[in-house]
């Protein structure tokens, strides 16, 4: 049975999204999940040649930040309102840039690796940055 409007007019249907729109909505949450886990590939890469008792402390940090960034995106995604997880996400995306610069400072990795490094987390950064921009939750 129809549902009628208050003009005795059928209701308009919601409409499903198609296969395409899908797709539409979800690339840029995908296209940012791929760069997080590239970031997370060549982080592993370069902290595996650390020295031995950084492996547990440094590193631990790093890993721990780079698994709270993948959470706080897919809590963003999921959520209607987002402005609190996205504002998180920038925040653990500058945590993780401190903890960059520090394994820099202590000689752990050499400065190619801090410029490769600082090219990831930049370019996650701008992407998390224009999802705010485009989510309308500026401060």
């Amino acid at each position: 049975m129809a549902v009628m409007g208050h003009d005795l007019q059928p209701a308009p249907e919601a409409r499903a999204l198609s296969r395409q729109e899908q797709a539409a909505r979800y690339a840029p949450y995908q296209a940012l999940i791929e760069r997080i886990e590239e970031l997370d590939a060549y982080s592993h890469q370069v902290m595996h040649q650390w020295p031995k008792v950084e492996r547990h402390v440094l590193a631990a940090e790093v890993r721990a930040t780079l698994l709270r960034i993948r959470r706080l995106c897919a809590i963003a995604w999921k959520r209607r309102q987002k402005a609190a997880a996205l504002f998180d996400l920038d925040v653990e995306v500058e945590v993780l840039r401190h903890l960059v610069r520090k394994a820099w400072r202590l000689r752990y990795i050499t400065a190619q690796r801090l410029e490769v490094w600082a090219r990831h987390i930049d370019e996650i950064g701008r992407m998390v940055g224009a999802w705010i921009k485009h989510a309308g939750a500026a401060p």
